[in-house]
């Protein structure tokens, strides 16, 4: 059996539910940080560097990309747990560290 092939692209307003359960689903929401609030920050600054990872027209992967000027970060990189071990997580990472490096 051939193993899917992920899409990524930058996140829409329309994925904010999906990605949001994404987040919850691989723990990785806190009761200190709401989600939607760090959504809603991420647009207002480079969101070039938000990321969705699609299989089948669903979103299974994430990863939010911040350069400060002297270095770069990742936040939220997630696969959905029914992915996880398939190599998507290293794909977001590699395509997040590609636009950092641009």
């Amino acid at each position: 059996m051939s193993q899917p092939t992920m899409h990524i692209r930058p996140f829409d307003v329309s994925d904010t539910e999906a990605v949001v359960q994404l987040w919850q689903a691989t723990g990785l929401t806190r009761p200190w940080n709401d989600p939607y609030r760090d959504i809603e920050r991420k647009l207002r600054v480079q969101p070039e560097l938000f990321l969705v990872g699609e299989v089948q027209g669903s979103v299974i992967a994430t990863a939010m990309a911040g350069y400060d000027g002297h270095r770069g970060w990742i936040y939220y990189l997630a696969v959905d747990p029914s992915h996880q071990g398939a190599g998507f997580g290293r794909q977001m990472l590699a395509h997040a560290e590609g636009l950092l490096l641009e």
